[in-house]
């Protein structure tokens, strides 16, 4: 097992994986990310993600995907937006280096919080993250607005 940050050669497997977490969360047809738009927007003169991948036999099997946020209480944080790992590889040790990758990176860029999203109904993972000393949160919800939701506010303007 290799954990290394990601190149843009590595996007494609990335999206494959972005993917296979999206049929593992019953959303098969939510992704409309492409591989340009990986490439494009992880890989600029201030890219707006980093990555982690896990390879095992020189072939890619887990990524995990984040960026800075700045929070008006803590300064800057990490925000792990997604740590994928494929169905065949759960329970090898692998999530648990990527998640370690990820903390290791905040201790190294000094951050005062490290933060994600689970879903509740996602029992093992909310068990694994309490477990490594994480809190889960039950009293914040998720807003979000979509690209039909942007577009309706702003024609009511």
């Amino acid at each position: 097992m290799n954990i290394r940050k990601g190149e843009k050669k590595d996007m494609k497997a990335v999206l494959e994986l972005i993917q296979e977490l999206a049929t593992f969360e019953k959303e098969p047809d939510a992704v409309v990310v492409t591989v340009a738009d990986l490439e494009r927007d992880g890989f600029g003169d201030n890219p707006l993600f980093h990555t982690f991948v896990a390879e095992v036999d020189g072939r890619i099997v887990g990524t995990a995907l984040y960026y800075y946020r700045y929070s008006t209480w803590k300064g800057k944080t990490i925000h792990l937006e997604d740590l994928i790992v494929k169905e065949e590889m759960r329970g090898s040790g692998l999530g648990f280096a990527l998640y370690s990758k990820i903390i290791e990176q905040g201790k190294i860029d000094n951050v005062r919080r490290i933060e994600w999203a689970v879903l509740d109904w996602n029992t093992p993972a909310i068990d694994f993250y309490i477990k490594s000393g994480a809190k889960v949160l039950d009293d914040w919800r998720v807003a979000q607005m979509d690209e039909n939701g942007i577009k309706e506010f702003l024609n009511r303007q």
